[in-house]
């Protein structure tokens, strides 16, 4: 659950006032004696952390992740920036409410943490607190702006604290390197600050380390794949797929807090986030107070089947318990089906048959079930509405197949994507595959394993596939499908731009 933080001495100012052209900063801080102590640094840098809580950020992960690909669709009644994000109408992008709103919390959430690298290192207290809070900060400013840059591309640079009107016009990034060099040079400063230490909702070393070795493997599969913007970028791909297998074998072998979970449930058992699989995950709990202290993802994933409580059969025969949803992300049957009848990413972390509280069956797809669901996001102790469901945003398994993918067909890779493959009940992949042939079979691998997770839009993105996966992409650009465009009102808004 977040914690209440002294946002009373704190003045954030959050929105764009739509009756004139002046913008005000985003998050700002204005208590001249805040940061002085060790508990107002931390406080501060939990203020940075709530900002991916904000429910227009962290639904943001699934609807922008993952809906425009061939994942899920929407239910019928969804709003219509959704619907037409699904169907990729692009005329409508510069003005999809749910991109303008990604955008703009994703600048509040990086002006928080531009405040805490000012101010942190003036504080008087102790330099290894100091150098925690500023490598969870300097994690934070990469994390976001990865977030940005992987949806709009070329993006406006907050480089440093918004504290007056006149500082919120920032000009746009000259070109994807200016936006990669400055993820790249924060993430290696939290790398270089933090330890290992897995907590609940924050970033340590090896999330900094996982967090580099994804942004070198977009770079260079994006290059590779002649992605527009990418293919211009002063990067080498060679050199690019190296950097990425080097930070994911930091984390891969250099400690042994995270590592493969042996059950594929347990990985998703909502009472055990700080699982060996989980290196960062946002922190809500349904004893919280208002939606982004608790969560509601589950809702959106799981069907309305009777408006009431359903059951769930465990793999060992057992039952779990679980509301029933909304209906919004609805999962396509193609996709589906595209997972091996054997796999139990597809046998127990789907949902086609659900019981009453003595075993019953009480609903089946396709039937009174009308797509079948994911079980990731799950809560039996559910209070109401609220439950402590949450986002997976790096796991164990996503860096053991970013190694894969970035070294080639190694015996380590080979190592690695059979551990997953075994894991779900899949024979070994196909031996001595060409290396072009071995990472597309990394890439469809992370599809079954990473689904409904935020990642395939990107994945999509970087291998320059979104027209031919997704149909309802066939005949747009190259350009309209690799980037949405900067929202209208953000433009209307900075002079900058």
């Amino acid at each position: 659950m977040k914690t209440r933080y002294k946002i009373a001495t704190m003045a954030l100012i959050m929105s764009v006032f739509a009756c004139d052209l002046n913008e005000e900063p985003y998050g700002f801080y204005s208590e001249e004696n805040f940061y002085k102590t060790a508990s107002d640094a931390e406080s501060a840098v939990d203020y940075a952390y709530d900002a991916l809580t904000f429910l227009e950020y962290s639904r943001a992960i699934f609807f922008v992740g993952d809906l425009p690909t061939e994942e899920f669709g929407p239910k019928g009644d969804e709003s219509i920036d959704n619907q037409n994000l699904d169907k990729w109408v692009v005329g409508s992008f510069s003005t999809n409410i749910m991109l303008a709103k990604y955008f703009k919390y994703g600048y509040i959430a990086i002006n928080r943490a531009n405040a805490v690298i000012k101010n942190i290192p003036d504080g008087k207290f102790e330099q290894d607190l100091k150098d925690k809070y500023l490598g969870e900060a300097y994690f934070l400013r990469a994390w976001n702006y990865f977030n940005l840059v992987k949806v709009f591309g070329k993006v406006p640079m907050h480089t440093s604290l918004v504290e007056t009107v006149s500082q919120t016009a920032a000009p746009m990034a000259k070109d994807l390197d200016e936006v990669y060099d400055f993820i790249i040079a924060d993430a290696e400063k939290a790398v270089a600050l933090l330890k290992v230490n897995q907590a609940l909702g924050r970033a340590d070393k090896v999330a900094a380390q996982a967090l580099l070795a994804k942004v070198y493997l977009f770079i260079a599969s994006a290059k590779e794949h002649n992605v527009p913007l990418y293919s211009d970028m002063n990067k080498d791909v060679n050199t690019m797929y190296q950097l990425a297998a080097k930070y994911a074998s930091d984390v891969i072998t250099g400690q042994s807090v995270y590592g493969f979970e042996n059950n594929l449930v347990s990985i998703y058992d909502v009472d055990k986030p700080l699982g060996r699989e989980n290196i960062f995950l946002l922190s809500m709990d349904r004893t919280g107070a208002s939606e982004g202290d608790y969560s509601k993802i589950s809702k959106l994933f799981i069907p309305y089947i009777d408006g009431a409580t359903i059951y769930l059969k465990n793999p060992d025969n057992t039952y779990t318990k679980s509301h029933d949803g909304w209906s919004v992300f609805q999962t396509q049957t193609n996709f589906y089906n595209s997972f091996d009848n054997s796999d139990k990413r597809k046998t127990e972390l789907m949902v086609t048959t659900t019981y009453d509280a003595s075993g019953v069956v009480s609903a089946q797809y396709p039937s009174k079930i009308v797509y079948p669901f994911t079980r990731k996001y799950i809560d039996p102790n559910f209070i109401g509405d609220k439950t402590s469901t949450k986002p997976f945003l790096i796991r164990f398994s996503e860096v053991a197949l970013t190694y894969a993918e970035a070294a080639g067909p190694t015996t380590e890779s080979y190592t690695l994507i059979n551990q997953i493959r075994n894991r779900a009940g899949l024979g070994n992949l196909t031996p001595g595959l060409s290396i072009e042939n071995f990472r597309l079979a990394v890439w469809n691998e992370r599809a079954w394993e990473l689904a409904f997770e935020g990642n395939r839009l990107y994945d999509l993105r970087r291998f320059n596939k979104v027209t031919q996966v997704v149909p309802e992409a066939a005949g747009i650009t190259a350009e309209q499908a690799a980037f949405y465009p900067i929202p209208q009102t953000e433009i209307d808004l900075n002079t900058g731009l």
